[in-house]
């Protein structure tokens, strides 16, 4: 697992997550209670939560990085 700490991450920022070969590029909108965040997807502009991304597991591939 490489990339950036789930603890690090801000409100108002861009990053990329890597999971089991696929690919989200998103912003977070708002940091939850918890260790969740509110995300905005830059691509579909759809809205879910970061964990929904990783709901089943961390593949090998995991990586989270600030674009």
């Amino acid at each position: 697992m490489a990339g950036l700490s789930f603890d690090v991450l801000r409100a108002g920022r861009k990053y990329r997550l890597i999971n089991f070969g696929e690919k989200s590029e998103f912003v977070i909108e708002k940091i939850l209670v918890g260790g969740d965040f509110k995300v905005k997807d830059l691509v579909t502009l759809e809205r879910y939560h970061l964990k929904d991304l990783f709901a089943y597991g961390r593949g090998k591939d995991f990586l989270l990085e600030e674009i």
